[in-house]
């Protein structure tokens, strides 16, 4: 850290200079978690983001986290220090698909995960995340056909939890489903005492493994009160950084050695300084989908809450 004291020096003169509120996912990299004003998962930062009394919010995530920011904060300055992080799960969404399904099935339901561009938000009935999807669906029309949009794992564990039949949009994040039952089922081998931690966003068959499923803040929550010394961890590598905070003396072993984002990595420190000494990248989302996406996002919260 002594390395960044500078960096991280300018950063804090401006933010408090400029009135600027920077919100991070569980995924960053440590320095940056350890700079922002707010660490949380893709739903905790969107309502963060609502919430900010700041002129300006810095996005240290991918673009729909965002985009996100911009749509429930119209009123404010939204930046994302690299504009170039993007999802590839997301990034597969085609959005003809989406208004396909809506022709065939005028009363079906179109349950978007966060995860997604706005223009499939404005199109969508209402949003979830990986910590409230079961939450939100479940106060759905028993009867209602759903298309999941991705995340296609974790709509196959929404469903399994509610014994519910939903159509699942085929995109799946690269990222998690780097492990494989294989490597479950070996670490359990050589850690027979640890828990395993997974996100729904894994494969069902590591899922079907898990001493405990959820979403980031979930594993995190769980993972500091869980009474085990070894954690096995089934998600991005940038969660260890917040457990080993909480939880010091635990011995943390990552499910497989490529749980790594690249996109989420991609953003630096000097990113987020040349952002805010810049006001770049500015994110926009035209006023037609930014209102069409604002009610499914709200919809998501009041429904979560």
């Amino acid at each position: 850290m002594k390395k960044n004291k500078g960096i991280i020096d300018q950063i804090k003169k401006i933010k408090q200079e400029k009135s600027i509120y920077i919100i991070a996912h569980y995924y960053q990299r440590a320095e940056i978690q350890d700079i922002a004003d707010f660490v949380g998962d893709s739903y905790a930062m969107a309502v963060s983001a609502k919430n900010s009394a700041a002129d300006t919010i810095l996005v240290a995530g991918v673009d729909f986290m965002a985009e996100s920011a911009a749509i429930l904060c119209p009123e404010k300055t939204v930046l994302i220090p690299e504009p170039n992080a993007s999802c590839p799960m997301a990034d597969k969404v085609d959005i003809n698909d989406i208004l396909r399904f809506k022709e065939e099935n005028p009363e079906g339901l179109v349950v978007s995960y966060v995860n997604t561009p706005a223009a499939v938000k404005a199109v969508s009935d209402i949003c979830v995340t990986s910590s409230n999807a079961v939450k939100i669906i479940e106060q759905l029309p028993k009867d209602a056909r759903i298309l999941f949009v991705p995340d296609e794992n974790l709509g196959h564990y929404v469903a399994k939890k509610l014994n519910r039949s939903m159509d699942f949009y085929a995109s799946s994040c690269p990222t998690h489903e780097t492990v494989t039952r294989d490597d479950i089922m070996q670490l359990k081998e050589q850690y027979p005492e640890a828990e395993v931690l997974v996100h729904p966003e894994c494969e069902p068959g590591v899922v079907a493994l898990a001493d405990y499923v959820g979403s980031t803040s979930g594993i995190i929550d769980y993972a500091a009160s869980s009474d085990k010394d070894q954690l096995i961890i089934g998600t991005e590598n940038g969660i260890l950084h917040r457990i080993r905070q909480l939880v010091p003396d635990k011995e943390l072993i990552l499910a497989h050695r490529e749980l790594i984002c690249p996109n989420m990595k991609s953003i630096t420190l000097n990113k987020i300084l040349h952002s805010l000494e810049t006001n770049e990248t500015i994110v926009t989302v035209p006023e037609d989908i930014r209102t069409k996406a604002e009610v499914a996002l709200k919809k998501m919260i009041d429904y979560a809450s």
